[in-house]
Formats: C-alpha cells, sequence, structure tokens
C-alpha cells in the first residue's frame, strides 16, 4: 500500500482540517483530489470514515471500516472503528464480539476496553461493564476515562457507580 507524501499528504491534512472546522463536506472535497490509486490507504480511509462518522452514515463507515481493516490488519484503528459502525447500526452484540475477537492483539489501547464496556453495558451486563471500564482507567489515566465515562450516553446505567470509583 502506497504510503501519502506531498502533495498528496497535504490534501489528507486539509481534510482534516475541514472535519475540525465542523466541515465534512470540504473535507470529501479535499479527499477527493487524491489520486484514486491513494483513496485506499489507510490514512485516507480513517479520514473516509470521519466524514461518514460526521455525516451519521453508518453503512458506509461501516464498508469503510472494512476496507480499512483489510488494508491494516495489524493496526488497531479498523477493527474499534469497525465495532463504532456496528454499534451505531444497532448490531451490539457483532460491535462487542469483534472487539473481543482482537483484544489481546492490542493490549495497551485504552478505547478497547472502554468501548467493550459501553457494549457490555449497553447488552446490559453492568459487572461486566465495570469491569472494562476500570481496565481503561489504567491503561488511559483514570480521570480523563472517568470524564468522558460520565458524558457518555452508553454508559448512562452505570453513571453511579462510575462516580464512587
Amino acid at each position: 500500500m502506497p504510503k501519502l507524501e506531498p502533495p498528496d499528504s497535504h490534501h489528507l491534512s486539509a481534510a482534516l482540517g475541514w472535519l475540525e472546522l465542523g466541515n465534512p463536506r470540504e473535507a470529501q472535497a479535499e479527499l477527493d483530489r487524491l489520486p484514486s490509486g491513494l483513496r485506499e490507504c489507510p490514512e485516507a480511509l480513517l479520514v473516509r470514515w470521519e466524514i461518514e462518522a460526521k455525516a451519521k452514515d453508518w453503512e458506509k463507515s461501516l464498508e469503510t471500516a472494512r476496507a480499512l481493516v483489510a488494508a491494516a490488519p495489524h493496526e488497531p484503528d479498523g477493527w474499534i472503528k469497525l465495532s463504532f459502525s456496528l454499534h451505531e447500526l444497532k448490531r451490539t452484540r457483532e460491535a462487542l464480539d469483534n472487539l473481543l475477537a482482537i483484544e489481546e492483539r492490542f493490549p495497551k489501547i485504552s478505547i478497547v476496553p472502554y468501548n467493550l464496556a459501553c457494549y457490555s453495558c449497553q447488552l446490559g451486563d453492568q459487572p461486566e461493564a465495570l469491569r472494562r471500564l476500570v481496565k481503561a482507567f489504567k491503561l488511559g489515566g483514570k480521570e480523563q476515562i472517568k470524564s468522558m465515562a460520565l458524558t457518555d450516553l452508553d454508559l448512562k446505567p452505570l453513571w453511579e457507580e462510575i462516580l464512587k470509583l
């Protein structure tokens, strides 16, 4: 898979900038300026996923996440994005199973146990969700993860318990 270099990398940077400014349409326009052979590189796929997620186009984002997993199976991003898309499509059991299958490959990535906590909570397994959340605290910093968890609607059933942690 080719790596993005200038000037193509500038289009990717511009797309990210437009996303940060809240303009996914311009972000997509920048991504479209990439030569077609580079649109399937992992960096471009990650930006495409972010654009689709911003638009809440979960079907497209799922396809993009699958392409990202195929392009970079040894990187956690595609797997995490794939599960997130599945969850947003109300396929939370699949999202959970997807992350469970790869969690040992990425033992130091805090978003993996964090998302497993979210999915477990939504599936009604609060004890498992709390266990996963504590693991995320250890990996990603308790205060930062706790703050995020206390605003995450997927974890709302556990907010009182999270406050006590």
